[in-house]
């Protein structure tokens, strides 16, 4: 590769990685090893009083490569389902390094399955009375402890939807049944060792630090055998300028004194558990996607850029009114604008909109909380030049509706840390959309 301007100030990614990864076809995810390795990095070197145990909340990237990275790393794995569970054990990763939080209730073969890995040492993290009352047998004959997500009734995200602790969220066990919960765990011999308060995602970092105290108080109150406490994650990151990030090492300060105030006080040494993921990946991932038309819509209308790839993979413009940094490459690869220098361009007259092929009004990468389009400053890119996404690494590929208008699902690459590429996801083919299809002809 050449010494070619890196895309964003942070990171190694650079417009011959970008031009490279559209050999493999457009479009296409690309990923910053390095980026992610120091990310991880300092996650674990977050300040804590007794021990930290991280885990890796595989739903922002379940990507096989990313999982196996992550836990080369040294973090485990926070899994929201038991097929996430089952995809990261497929990885190479022991159960003992997964813990289960899940919506799901467990029956019949998945029941049989949750019971086997417990005993290969998955941690399950009851979120409701149900759930309890179907594993506590089993839990307390085996002698396997479990951990407890408790509702505390107050949340914090990015967004409304991401608010996972307010009463508009079913998350966890609410704070109105616990004792009835508790008393059922007690009665039934189960050991708590374990609670956890998730509060949402990309929140305010005051509301993080509050949910601290909340929780350490959940814990004198309610859980006198619990030897370790999970926040969650959440971390705030900034896709774009002027976003300030979340700083974790003053969280992990705050809740280091937290923490050793708490002993001083009940003489319990407690392990501090969190669980990011927007934070390990969200700013190592762009999405190159291909510039195939132009239009305009008259004197008062907008100029609109039409790219190859939209909400069917990247989907949160849509979802959350999330913004993303835009990079324009050319075909030759010269970086003709980067989101976090504009000062080449007039901010009246190079104002666009890029658009998607979906045929949905909402198929754009610039949208408000309602769903109304954004002109964006930048380049005036070329058909055959690139719009390169950046924040991509976190819940893109992971939760987009990828065969919608039967589009295919898109490849992946790794910019490894010696400047290679490794293609980590094959492009799906198009007869893979309907493989699963039975027709009636």
């Amino acid at each position: 590769m050449s010494t070619a301007p890196r895309l964003a100030p942070w990171g190694t990614v650079t417009p011959d990685h970008v031009l490279a990864a559209a050999k493999v076809g457009t479009p296409v995810y690309l990923y910053d090893e390095a980026q992610i390795v120091q990310h991880c990095r300092n996650i674990l070197g977050m300040p804590n009083a007794y021990g930290l145990e991280p885990r890796f909340a595989m739903k922002a990237n379940s990507t096989r490569a990313i999982l196996q990275l992550v836990a080369r790393e040294g973090l485990g794995i926070d899994a929201s389902s038991l097929n996430e569970a089952r995809r990261a054990h497929a990885a190479g990763i022991d159960y003992g390094r997964i813990m289960l939080t899940t919506q799901e209730v467990p029956l019949g073969q998945n029941r049989t399955d949750l019971e086997a890995m417990l005993r290969e040492g998955l941690r399950y993290n009851v979120c409701s009375q149900r759930q309890m009352e179907l594993v506590a047998d089993f839990a307390a004959a085996n002698g396997i402890a479990v951990s407890l997500r408790v509702h505390p009734g107050v949340g914090s995200g990015e967004s409304a939807t991401r608010n996972t602790g307010d009463k508009y969220s079913c998350f966890g066990i609410h704070l109105s049944i616990l004792p009835d919960v508790l008393a059922l765990a007690k009665t039934k011999g189960v050991t708590i060792d374990g609670v956890h308060v998730h509060i949402g995602s990309g929140g305010d970092p005051e509301a993080w630090r509050a949910n601290i105290d909340r929780e350490l108080s959940f814990v004198e109150t309610y859980f006198p055998e619990a030897t370790r406490v999970s926040f969650g994650g959440g971390f705030k990151v900034a896709r774009m300028p002027g976003e300030k990030a979340a700083d974790i090492v003053a969280l992990g300060n705050y809740a280091k004194q937290r923490f050793e105030e708490f002993y001083q006080r009940t003489g319990r040494k407690l392990i501090m558990e969190v669980e990011p993921g927007t934070y390990v990946v969200a700013n190592c991932g762009y999405l190159v996607t291909e510039v195939i038309d132009r239009k305009q819509t008259g004197a008062d209308g907008f100029d609109f850029i039409v790219a190859n790839g939209g909400m069917e993979v990247n989907t949160r413009p849509l979802l959350y009114g999330s913004c993303h940094p835009f990079y324009v490459v050319s075909a030759e690869g010269e970086l003709l604008s980067a989101e976090f220098d504009l000062s080449g361009l007039d901010a009246d007259k190079d104002r666009r909109i890029v658009v998607g092929r979906c045929c949905e009004s909402g198929d754009s990468q610039s949208l408000d909380e309602e769903g109304h389009i954004l002109e964006r400053v930048m380049a005036e890119p070329k058909v055959g030049d690139y719009v390169v996404i950046g924040g991509a690494g976190a819940y893109c590929a992971a939760m987009s509706p990828f065969n919608y208008n039967s589009q295919v699902q898109a490849p992946e690459i790794l910019v490894r840390a010696d400047g290679s590429l490794a293609v980590v996801r094959r492009a799906q083919n198009v007869a893979q959309i309907w493989a699963n299809e039975v027709g009636i002809l």
